[in-house]
């Protein structure tokens, strides 16, 4: 962060933004707090003389800010705000807020939030609108499913209720839910439309337990794979693995890290889809239960890590899924050993 001159922090509001302003030469901090216009702080960006270095809070408008300001500085930052508890010390305000800011932010204490403005953003777009259908398909159902279940009857054998007001709410339940498959279906007929566009997602379908729904949300989950550094990075930020405490040279446990909900759902679903079929996940999971004696849930994430690592390789290297890749290499060592 040391190469910048201008260190700015903004922090914005629907009505107004404070904007701090640190220099590399000086530890002096100026601050404002004006109306909220993004054609003046463009103007007021593009003023300044030298190198100017701009962090924002993740929140709902931090990716149109994004798209906004990343021509304006030389370098923008998204940042985490669960990690700056210096701001939720003391007084609160805009103003206070963006001050703190921009101190953590010279001294390089803030943490980045990942973000890109090329195709992908369509792609999670499309992702979080079919999510949303989904959920309110699924609450539906369950609303209809309830009304059965509190006269005692079910909801799949039973024609209709008792009563005229269950008749009625059942009539428009029915109606909505017949919209929500005509819904979910030009979602799904999109999502295959994409497979053809994007090769990521071709390729990860190929995985046992990952189908067309799940390869287009990990594919805009992650855009770019190389920005997680290694395995462990990878399954830290799906949650499938925990994080040591130490202190002093003791353990005191482990912490479950923030970790995306949306990824961690993609591999619990796809290894609950993968262990009922004939696949080298299956295999596996039988292989634990049966001769390594895993619980059934323990077993579970395991395979649900492994599919997770796959996938990043191929991600990684854009190459195919390949089944049964670690026991062909086993089997090319031991007959690179026994030819003479």
């Amino acid at each position: 962060m040391k190469t910048y001159y201008h260190f700015i922090a903004v922090d914005w509001a629907q009505g107004n933004m404070a904007i701090a302003r640190m220099t590399a030469k000086s530890d002096r901090i100026k601050v404002v707090d004006v109306k909220a216009d993004i054609n003046e702080l463009r103007i007021f960006l593009k003023s300044l003389k030298g190198t100017v270095a701009l962090a924002i809070e993740e929140g709902t408008t931090a990716q149109w800010l994004y798209m906004e300001l990343r021509d304006c500085v030389d370098k923008l930052l998204i940042c985490d705000p669960y990690r700056n508890a210096l701001l939720s010390e003391g007084s609160k305000t805009d103003k206070i807020d963006a001050r703190k800011l921009v101190q953590l932010f010279k001294a390089g204490l803030l943490k980045e939030v990942f973000h890109s403005c090329d195709e992908y953003l369509e792609l999670r777009k499309l992702t979080s609108g079919y999510d949303d259908v989904v959920r309110a398909g699924v609450r539906m159902k369950n609303q209809r499913s309830a009304i059965f279940r509190s006269e005692h009857k079910d909801h799949k054998k039973d024609i209709q209720p008792e009563g005229s007001s269950g008749l009625f709410v059942l009539s428009g339940l029915d109606a909505s839910i017949a919209a929500y498959e005509e819904e979910k279906k030009r979602y799904e007929t999109k999502f295959q439309a994409l497979k053809k566009k994007h090769k990521a997602i071709a390729l990860l379908t190929d995985i046992p337990g990952i189908g067309i729904i799940n390869a287009v949300r990990v594919v805009a989950r992650v855009v770019d794979a190389k920005r997680f550094s290694d395995r462990n990075h990878w399954l830290s930020y799906c949650g499938l693995i925990k994080l040591e405490r130490q202190s002093g040279g003791k353990t005191y446990g482990k912490k479950t890290p923030r970790y995306s909900r949306d990824m961690k759902s993609v591999y619990k679903t796809a290894a609950l889809a993968a262990i009922t079929g004939t696949n080298e996940f299956s295999e596996y999971y039988n292989y634990l239960v049966r001769e390594k004696n895993y619980a059934d849930y323990n077993a579970r994430h395991s395979v649900a890590r492994r599919i997770a690592t796959i996938v990043l390789g191929i991600l990684k290297s854009g190459k195919k899924y390949q089944p049964f890749r670690e026991r062909k290499k086993n089997v090319d060592k031991e007959l690179n050993k026994t030819t003479p």
